[in-house]
């Protein structure tokens, strides 16, 4: 099985770590006690809880003709810590 899991970089998600809560991209075949599991073990952290979004493609016009080209769907997960702390936004 493919673990994709990437953290998301967005401005609700930056706002979010101040709740401790993490937002993470994940595979479509990943379920919640796979993500604890791989973060519990990748980060060292406790995990609360998890909860799942599904996240629709949108339709995009591509070049100079316009072309409608749609965008893959994606599955997002926001991850809620009971202790610890991961440090994903880069300070500097």
């Amino acid at each position: 099985m493919n673990t994709k899991i990437k953290p998301l970089m967005t401005e609700k998600a930056s706002k979010q770590v101040a709740l401790n809560v993490y937002s993470f991209e994940v595979n479509d075949e990943m379920n919640k006690y796979q993500i604890t599991e791989l973060l519990e073990n990748m980060y060292k952290v406790k995990v609360d809880h998890v909860r799942m979004a599904k996240q629709k493609g949108k339709v995009r016009r591509v070049g100079r003709k316009g072309v409608m080209k749609q965008l893959p769907d994606r599955k997002v997960a926001y991850v809620t810590l009971k202790e610890g702390k991961i440090d994903i936004f880069p300070q500097g």
